[in-house]
């Protein structure tokens, strides 16, 4: 008996890897509705998407491929993990999941890696940006990437109005120049108007991620792969020193330098960013229609994020989601084609639409939208990069001990790198 089941588990991936070598080598266009032969059945997909914006999406596709069936089932943001590990764990669990970038590390026992001899990596880089990489390891994919959300810089375009500001900032060191002007204090002292939110962490909204996006400018990956095994490369020195980079971020905050802009007295940087007590605002792009919410009458745009001077590449950081195929699907065959079809077919572009931000298909970002919002998205989309957060809560108390600790000067900059990177470290053994 159990020789027969690894025969057939056998039969399956065989036929897999098949399909996807037919399927990504062009043999069989993509998207097509002759791409469904062999599919049958239905499979089971899960998300936190929302029902009312994947429902139409999921008619269309199911009606251009009529040999199977997507169900969706939506699931709180709160729950999800810890609803599709149980599910997992009991063998009824969906049959594929949309997968976050910060859910790979966790996930990559559980998903059925996509060997590189049925989608060759240059293959995966010709058709995604950058981005996309976060599903990939030294095995092959573990995912087919969708949809890629940016970190971006919002500004307030009546503050830099007022104060004779043109254009906003592209590179870092211009932020010292624009404090004087931007920052605007009270008869005590007090900051009332500030330029940034940088240099804390409790009320800097992504935090984290805007510090990780000033390592990997640096050119630091932070948390690096070979041969299977994940280690921490933080600590490593390149071409940056990354406690310069911390002191960067941690100067905005020390009421003794010249770009002090941001303390702990102001509430978190979108509110004061919506309340116009805030320049400038580093927050992802699905944020867009959420600050329009809160401040109809706000008169802000979009830029990229600001870059190194002296850096020969652009970099932001970026939120990645992808479709993963359960190594526990009952229909694998079937789920197989409908994940690669809805990554190639035009349901990667509508999803990306209706959820205000970036496909990451090279293809799909080519067709530049006319709207000033979405445009800059796109741009960014091309340049957009992302780390393996082995657990984005642990990480994000990591992250806020290393500032802390420099702010209160309990380590230095260089020492509390490195104790940062032992930290990482230590989540990255399973």
């Amino acid at each position: 008996m159990k020789g027969n089941f690894q025969i057939i588990i056998l039969i399956v991936f065989i036929t897999a890897a098949v399909l996807g070598v037919l399927v990504f080598s062009g043999a069989i266009p993509l998207g097509n509705q002759s791409d469904t032969t062999g599919a049958q059945g239905t499979v089971i997909l899960w998300g936190t998407v929302k029902n009312q914006i994947i429902s139409p999406l999921l008619e269309d596709f199911n009606r251009a491929n009529p040999t199977f069936v997507v169900k969706y089932v939506e699931k709180s943001a709160d729950t999800f993990d810890n609803d599709l590990l149980e599910s997992l764990a009991g063998g009824v669990g969906p049959d594929m999941f949309f997968i976050s970038d910060d859910l790979v590390f966790k996930y990559n026992n559980k998903i059925y890696t996509i060997p590189y001899q049925s989608f060759p990596i240059n293959t995966f880089k010709n058709t995604f940006v950058s981005a996309g990489e976060v599903f990939l390891n030294s095995k092959g994919v573990l995912a087919f990437p969708l949809t890629v959300d940016p970190l971006m810089m919002y500004y307030n375009r009546s503050m830099l109005d007022a104060n004779g500001i043109a254009n906003p900032p592209i590179y870092w060191d211009e932020f010292a120049n624009l404090v004087l002007l931007l920052t605007k204090k009270n008869d005590k002292g007090m900051i009332t108007k500030s330029m940034v939110a940088m240099g804390q962490f409790s009320n800097v909204l992504h935090a984290k991620d805007i510090l990780s996006t000033l390592f990997m400018q640096a050119g630091n990956s932070i948390i690096a792969e070979k041969n299977g095994s994940f280690a921490s490369v933080l600590s490593q020195t390149g071409k940056y020193d990354l406690g310069s980079i911390l002191k960067f971020y941690t100067d905005f905050t020390d009421p003794l330098k010249n770009v002090y802009s941001w303390n702990r007295s102001f509430s978190n940087s979108r509110d004061a960013f919506s309340a116009e007590n805030l320049a400038f605002y580093f927050g992802y792009a699905s944020e867009l229609q959420s600050l329009v919410n809160k401040n109809p009458n706000q008169n802000f745009l979009v830029a990229s994020m600001p870059q190194i001077r002296s850096s020969n590449f652009k970099l932001t950081s970026a939120r990645v989601t992808g479709i993963a195929i359960s190594s526990f699907s009952k229909n694998f065959n079937t789920t197989f084609t409908a994940a690669g079809l809805m990554a190639n077919s035009d349901f990667a572009s509508k999803l990306a639409t209706s959820l205000g931000i970036a496909p990451v298909r090279r293809d799909l970002l080519k067709n530049m939208p006319t709207d000033a919002y979405l445009s800059n998205f796109y741009t960014s989309a091309f340049f957009a990069r992302n780390w393996l957060d082995p657990s984005s809560k642990n990480t994000d108390d990591i992250f806020r001990g290393m500032i802390e600790k420099v702010l209160s000067n309990s380590m230095s900059v260089g020492e509390a790198i490195n104790d940062t990177s032992t930290k990482l470290g230590l989540l990255l053994v399973k």
